[in-house]
């Protein structure tokens, strides 16, 4: 009886033993069990959350597996850890945070995942520094400045001058011929007059005088020829009226309006017709009328050129060009200038890569540079290159400063997570 129950007490110490070792050999597999268990959880989860795959063109269709999007039928892309970094921002360079991104075409159109527009341009991110409050200007940093290809010019004091390229033709004018014959006789009837001491036709002449001299006036000569014609006592008949043995010619030569002010008597001309190819005449500007010809919004200049062979003949068409000089301004390069309407704006730039736009007063156009009469210094450093890409981004920062709050992104008028 005694020997029964020994054996049955060494029995249960074998069992105990055998399910420790057992337990202790079973821990692994219920450890890998138990980490197989959680990846399924975990890959479950996954594949039942939102935005695992989305349309490049609707971000805020989803999916949780590959496919097309349902309303424009583009393939679904997957979405990975950099798509959503942590905290719903990413890193840039320097360890500043992206706060969104933009359209590169359309600035208001905004979204807080990497996409591309319609044109397949990746969208820009834009960082936290990007949304300066304190300064003016909009900050672009080096990197996007090359990438949009921003290029500077400076505003410096340049000696200026340029070329007007227009038309004319070799004058034949009998009208004023005509003119210059009544004026000298009118002049010579007054001289009578005043030798005979008549005084009531002495005033009735020097009347028709000055209207005769006005008349010669609106056809275009000026004070100082009509002087030199009344010294003479002849008019200039060989320059109207051409004849073979005259060595220069007039030809008049058409000024537009918005050239007018370039325009001054004693300026070079140079005068070459179709009938000469690669043949030029030398002469220079005489006299400008005074009137601008409604139809054509044009003056008339009247140059004496060179004609010593006789080749230029009454009523040709020539092409001409006039040499001009500004002298020393303060100019900026064309490139820099944006046409706003009716305002005229350059963006300056500041050492520190800000932008600041400012509005600039014109004034003449020579050699691919505008004289500037207000609102650049000089030495500034200006925009040569992308200029509207950078209005953007100063019409985006424009719109961040009123609608959002420091280090928000803007509202996404479409596009986006939801």
């Amino acid at each position: 009886m005694r020997k029964g129950r020994v054996l049955a007490g060494i029995l249960v110490i074998l069992i105990l033993a055998a399910g420790a070792v057992a337990f202790i050999e079973r821990q692994p597999l219920i450890a890998w069990y138990h980490t197989v268990q959680e990846s399924v959880k975990g890959a479950k989860g996954q594949a039942g959350e939102k935005g695992l795959y989305y349309c490049p063109m609707h971000p805020s269709f989803t999916s949780d597996r590959p496919g097309n999007c349902a309303i424009c039928g583009m393939n679904l892309v997957k979405k990975t850890a950099a798509d959503v970094p942590a905290g719903g921002q990413e890193s840039g360079q320097g360890g500043t945070k992206v706060l969104y991104y933009r359209n590169p075409m359309n600035p208001q159109v905004t979204s807080l995942v990497p996409m591309k527009d319609q044109m397949g341009m990746d969208y820009v991110p834009v960082y936290g520094e990007q949304t300066p409050q304190a300064h003016p200007g909009v900050y672009i940093s080096p990197e996007k400045q090359q990438l949009i290809g921003v290029k500077k010019g400076k505003v410096q004091i340049r000696k200026l001058s340029g070329q007007i390229r227009t038309v004319g033709r070799v004058a034949y004018d009998p009208d004023l011929f005509v003119a210059q014959q009544e004026y000298l006789q009118t002049q010579k009837g007054r001289a009578s007059t005043q030798k005979a001491n008549l005084d009531y036709l002495d005033e009735q002449s020097q009347s028709l005088l000055k209207a005769m001299r006005h008349k010669l006036l609106l056809l275009g000569m000026s004070n100082a020829e009509i002087d030199e014609m009344e010294k003479r006592g002849t008019p200039e008949t060989g320059l109207y009226l051409p004849s073979p043995e005259d060595k220069s010619i007039w030809v008049y030569i058409m000024i537009y309006e918005y050239e007018a002010g370039l325009v001054k008597e004693g300026l070079a001309v140079q005068v070459d017709a179709l009938a000469y190819p690669g043949q030029t005449f030398q002469g220079r500007i005489v006299a400008i009328a005074p009137l601008l010809e409604a139809a054509t919004r044009t003056l008339k200049a009247r140059a004496l050129v060179d004609n010593t062979d006789g080749k230029l003949k009454a009523e040709m068409f020539v092409n001409a060009r006039i040499d001009y000089e500004l002298g020393e301004k303060l100019a900026v390069p064309e490139d820099a200038v944006m046409h706003a309407g009716t305002r005229d704006i350059a963006f300056v730039v500041d050492p520190n890569g800000y932008f600041e736009s400012k509005m600039v007063l014109l004034g003449a156009k020579a050699q691919g540079y505008y004289e500037v009469l207000q609102g650049l210094a000089a030495n500034e450093e200006v925009v040569t290159s992308a200029n509207f890409l950078v209005d953007s981004e100063s019409k985006l920062n424009a719109v961040l400063s009123r609608t959002t709050e420091p280090n928000q992104p803007p509202s996404q008028p479409h596009g986006g997570r939801p």
